[in-house]
C-alpha cells in the first residue's frame, strides 16, 4: 500500500496526460489548423489577453508535467500565436514548471532511490555520480529521449533539485527559441502556400531554425570530445 500511495502522484499524472492526448486536443493546435482559424483566434487572444496567455502557460504545464508526446506541437502552437519572444517566454515558464512537477513526483514514487534500479540505470548513475553536471546537461540538450522520459530519468539518478531546475531550464529555453521561430515560420509558411507539404520546410524562416535545432544537439558530443582530449595524458606521462 505504501509503494502505491508513492506512486499515486505519477500515476495521475500519467493518466491526466492519456486523457490529453485521447482528448484530441492537440490536434487543435496544429499549425495548418491555427492558420486555418488565425483570424478568430488573434479576436480572442485581443479580446482575453490574459487568458489566453495563462490557458496556454497551464496546457503546455501539463503536458510537460505529464511527459506525453506531441508537447512540440503546443509550443509551435506559442510561436505562431504570441511570437517568437512572448512564445519562448511563456513556453520556458511551463517547461520549467512542468518538469518540476514530472520530477519531483517521479522522485517521490521511487522513494529518493532506495529500490533497486534495472541495470541500464544503475550503469548511468554510477556514471552521473562521477560527472553528475556533464550527464545531465547532455541528458537535456541531446534529444536522444523524450523530455518526460529524461525528467524520470533525472529522478531516479537522483539529480539534485538545482541541477536539474538549472539544466531544464537552461537547455530547454535555448531549443525553446528555435521551436517558437519554427512555429512563427511554419506560419508565414502556411499563409503562403495554404497546405503543408515537404517545400514548406525549406522555408526561410523554419529551415534556419531547424538548423539551429540540429546544431545545438551536437554542442554536447563536441564538448565532450573536446574535453576527452585534454583529460587523457600525453604519451610518456
Amino acid at each position: 500500500m505504501s509503494r502505491l500511495r508513492a506512486a499515486l502522484p505519477l500515476i495521475l499524472l500519467v493518466l491526466a496526460g492519456v486523457v490529453l492526448y485521447a482528448s484530441g486536443a492537440l490536434s487543435q493546435l496544429s499549425p495548418e489548423y491555427l492558420v486555418a482559424h488565425q483570424v478568430r483566434m488573434r479576436e480572442e487572444i485581443a479580446a482575453n489577453p490574459w487568458l489566453a496567455r495563462l490557458s496556454y502557460i497551464g496546457l503546455l504545464t501539463l503536458g510537460m508535467a505529464t511527459g506525453i508526446p506531441g508537447t512540440i506541437v503546443i509550443i509551435l502552437a506559442g510561436g505562431f500565436a504570441f511570437g517568437v519572444v512572448e512564445g519562448t517566454i511563456y513556453s520556458s515558464i511551463a517547461l520549467t514548471l512542468g518538469s518540476l512537477i514530472l520530477f519531483l513526483a517521479s522522485r517521490y514514487a521511487f522513494g529518493a532511490g532506495r529500490k533497486h534500479p534495472p541495470a541500464l540505470v544503475e550503469r548511468l548513475r554510477h556514471g552521473f555520480a562521477h560527472h553528475p553536471v556533464s550527464y545531465t546537461l547532455f541528458l537535456r540538450f541531446v534529444p536522444v529521449l523524450p523530455f518526460g522520459a529524461v525528467t524520470v530519468c533525472l529522478a531516479w539518478l537522483r539529480c539534485r533539485l538545482w541541477l536539474f531546475l538549472g539544466a531544464t531550464w537552461l537547455g530547454g529555453t535555448i531549443t525553446l527559441v528555435f521551436e517558437t521561430l519554427v512555429g512563427a515560420g511554419l506560419g508565414d509558411a502556411l499563409s503562403q502556400a495554404d497546405h503543408i507539404g515537404l517545400g514548406m520546410l525549406l522555408h526561410r524562416n523554419v529551415l534556419l531554425p531547424l538548423g539551429g535545432i540540429a546544431l545545438i544537439s551536437l554542442l554536447p558530443l563536441l564538448v565532450e570530445r573536446l574535453t576527452r582530449h585534454r583529460r587523457v595524458p600525453p604519451p610518456g606521462v
